[in-house]
Order: C-alpha cells, then structure tokens, then sequence
C-alpha cells in the first residue's frame, strides 16, 4: 500500500490555555483527534452525540489551566476506532511528520478498540522519532458521570510536554499508550478490559510512567533519543493475516487461510513457547506457503514469556523452513511489523533480518 494524498492542510485551532501565546518557552503540543469515545458527548435526553471538538475547552475546563500552547487538529470525519485501516496510520503519521517541527509532542486522541494497534504501526512507520507520540482515549464520554477522558487528556499532555529536569531533553521520545495511570510503550501495549477504566496493559515490558500525585518516570525503560533525523515511511503491505491455533484446527482452515490470494505475511498464533502440531498436514501447509513466500511470524498465544523455537519437538521444525521466531512480541506489534517490514520491498534476507530484529522496542533481546 502506497501512502494516499488527502489534504494535509487541516486547520489547526488554538486553544485557551495559561500560557501566553507569545511565550516561546511554553511547550507546544498538538492534539490530533481521530475519533472515538472520547470525542463523545451526553445529550440532554442522556444519548451518545458526536462532540463539537472545537469546543473541547468548554468540556474540559481544565485545559485552561495548564502551561502549555495548545492546538487542536480534527479529521474531518471522525473514525470508529473498528473502522481503522493502515491507510488511517499513514495519513496519520504524515500529519505527524507535517507539523513534527512546528511542536515538542503530539497527543492522539483515538478509540480504545485498535490503540494498540494503531500505536505500534506509528511506532514503525515514525522511524528515529525523537519526540512523543501520546495515544490516549476514554472509556467513558466527556460529560458522563464519571468519565475518565479529562484525566487521561491532561496527563498525556502533561506526558507529551515532559523534559528531563536536569538535561532539558525530551522525556518520552517514543509512540506511547497513556491510559488509567500507565504509560505503555506502542508496541507493547494490549487492551485487557472493556469494561473496567484499566484498559491496557504492558506485555512483557515494564510501563514507562506512572501517574499518581506527580510522574513517576522509568527512565532506564525508555528509549534514547535517536541521532538521526524523523523518517516518515510511506508504505505499508496489507496482504497480512493471522492465524490463531487451536486444538481441532483442521487442514481445511489451515490451508484456506495459507492460500489466500495475495497473502505475503502471517502471524502464527501458537502455543506456549511457541509450539505447533506436528501433524503432517499442517506442517505441509506451512511448508507450502514458505515455498510461495509468504512469510511466517511465530508468536505465543501467552500474555507473558516468549517463542523459543526447537525448545520442544513440536517447533523443531520451523526454523528449518524459515519460519521466524517472534520472541515475546506482541501480536498487534507483529501484525503491524509484518506490514511495515514487507511493505519497504527489501531482499529476502534483509527481510528476514528485520523481522528477527528489535526495532521500536517490541522484543526484548
């Protein structure tokens, strides 16, 4: 998939805030509004309304505030997170890397249903990224009882302004989940909840903050500046799939899903520390879509350790046919790694290579 060409020339709108907007001095953040709950509002008669975002001042008095400059970004038609497509990621990011100059961090207002994925893809696609990217949404509308979006927009903009109190640096130079009082990294978050405000968490990885009275942050967690220059990818490979195991799968499934036209990459959901049956119908099956070049991404079902190819018996065989361990990946950061990775169309072993690698802090060597 080739980055589309919409309208990057949005209008930006400022918001009221404590800081003069003359002080250069104040942090600049942008918050880019994508859609979801958050973007929500309780009628009169108590139904769910799309929100004038551009009075997110008068939802969120507290805006006022803070000592930041503040500008507000909205698409012009807000997206179900249910509805995002990698063509969403790339418009995203090249709104990122249209204004990346013009702010010191960026805060994503986005639906709680594919964050995850949406933040390892920007995590992918913003290559050398040296400042923060926040994703946070709600799981309550604005003016609900009870709504967590005025805590979890504060503090990622509060997150996104951060800098080290000595060095003067960026604090968070990294696409990052915020959300019920943790920071995740992109490409180590999941949504665990849909019910309870804890809606994410960090899979084998330690959460970068925590917001309690102040921010605690784990800055031996987190991810150094980078020396090169932002690169904002433009191409994405969508002919992924996912294939998750389960007992009683059947050569009928398998191979259905294998032979998929189009089909260039699939995450192997398998189980343990990465096993498989060895049933030889099913090691055909990969061995044939192998031998078509469709790459084969193995990641463990579990929430916590990693794939250890050939630990057992039962996934001996995979490195043999060039299957690649995922290590402790998540599979919302393998699914978006595959479709970055096989969209920069590089050599079968530069493929390889970068699949086996860490690249935005998704695996733990």
């Amino acid at each position: 998939m080739t980055a589309p060409m919409p309208d990057l020339d949005l209008p930006l709108l400022p918001l009221p805030t404590r800081a003069d907007a003359a002080d250069t001095t104040a942090p600049r953040l942008l918050i880019i509004y994508t859609g979801g709950t958050v973007g929500m509002a309780v009628n009169r008669t108590g139904g769910l309304v799309p929100m004038q975002f551009g009075r997110l001042d008068r939802k969120m008095p507290e805006l006022t505030r803070l000592p930041f400059r503040l500008e507000l970004l909205s698409l012009p038609a807000p997206i179900d997170s249910s509805n995002v497509t990698p063509a969403d990621w790339l418009f995203l990011a090249q709104l990122i890397g249209r204004h990346y100059a013009d702010f010191d961090g960026f805060v994503v207002l986005h639906g709680t249903d594919t964050m995850a994925y949406s933040a390892a893809a920007l995590s992918y696609i913003l290559e050398h990224l040296g400042k923060p990217v926040v994703f946070t949404g709600a799981q309550v509308p604005v003016g609900a009882n009870r709504s967590d979006a005025q805590r979890n927009l504060i503090t990622a903009l509060e997150i996104a302004a951060a800098r080290h109190p000595r060095a003067g640096t960026v604090r968070v130079p990294e696409v990052c989940v915020f959300f019920n009082d943790v920071l995740i990294r992109g490409t180590r978050a999941k949504k665990v909840e849909s019910q309870q405000f804890a809606a994410f968490k960090s899979e084998n990885y330690p959460e970068l903050a925590r917001a309690g009275i102040g921010l605690e942050f784990d800055d031996k967690s987190i991810r150094l500046l980078p020396g090169a220059r932002l690169k904002v990818h433009a191409n994405l490979e969508t002919g992924v799939a996912v294939l998750p195991l389960f007992p009683g799968i059947t050569e009928a499934v398998v191979s259905a899903l294998l032979n998929v036209p189009g089909l260039r990459g699939c995450v192997l959901e398998t189980y343990g520390s990465g096993n498989a049956p060895t049933a030889e119908w099913f090691l055909n099956c990969l061995a044939e879509a192998r031998q078509r070049g469709v790459w084969l991404l193995n990641v463990s079902q579990c929430e916590e350790g990693r794939v250890v190819q050939g630990k057992y018996e039962t996934s001996a065989r995979f490195a043999e046919m060039g299957i690649v361990g995922g290590d402790d990946i998540t599979t919302e950061a393998a699914v978006t790694k595959l479709m970055f990775v096989l969209g920069l169309g590089v050599s079968e072993a530069r493929t390889r290579e970068l699949l086996a690698t860490d690249l935005r802090g998704e695996i733990t060597l």
